[in-house]
């Protein structure tokens, strides 16, 4: 397997690549359903975070097929994200400056390349070249009975609370890490 992994400030290229991996993980291999995981939602979705200076995307390629992507934005002064926590948070924890939190808004890898390493690949690559002190996520608990928040607490993130970013969106837990930290 000789993977390519691409970078991406530009989501045209990519945006149709990134909506059918999305749908064919979410939805079908996952099962997860109604309209929060719509390809409809997830672009509206994609088209907010893309908008963001600063966006970034590494899509993996297997040759000419689509493996995997992760992408991200910094979360700017007054931004949303910390908003939806229903957990109180230190004070200061959540001030932004458009360069102290990058927000990690999706990581999916297709069947065929998962447990290759790929998800942890792409995370990685994806961090490498941001200047942000830290680096936050969301994961549904219930993803994988628990295991894919127990596959982030081994790259280094802690969780932080929990929130509910849109009303028909689950319970996630926040994440947190320092982006430089390797385990």
């Amino acid at each position: 397997m000789s993977l390519e992994l691409c970078h991406c400030t530009d989501v045209e290229p990519v945006r149709q690549t990134i909506v059918d991996i999305h749908v064919e993980v979410r939805q079908r291999d996952l099962g997860l359903t109604g309209p929060f995981y719509s390809a409809e939602r997830f672009n509206e979705r994609l088209t907010g975070h893309s908008s963001v200076p600063g966006w970034e995307a590494v899509v993996a390629f297997d040759g000419s097929e689509p493996a995997g992507f992760a992408y991200a934005t910094p979360l700017v002064p007054g931004t949303r994200w910390w908003a939806a926590m229903t957990t109180p948070l230190p004070d200061g924890y959540t001030t932004e400056t458009g360069s102290r939190t990058l927000a990690l808004n999706e990581i999916v890898v297709r069947r065929p390349w998962r447990g290759t390493g790929l998800a942890r690949r792409i995370h990685e690559e994806l961090l490498a070249s941001r200047g942000e002190e830290r680096v936050t996520l969301l994961v549904n608990p219930k993803a994988g009975n628990g295991k894919v928040q127990a596959i982030y607490q081994r790259w280094g993130y802690e969780k932080i609370g929990e929130q509910r970013p849109f009303a028909d969106s689950p319970v996630f837990a926040a994440m947190m890490r320092d982006p430089l930290r390797c385990v």
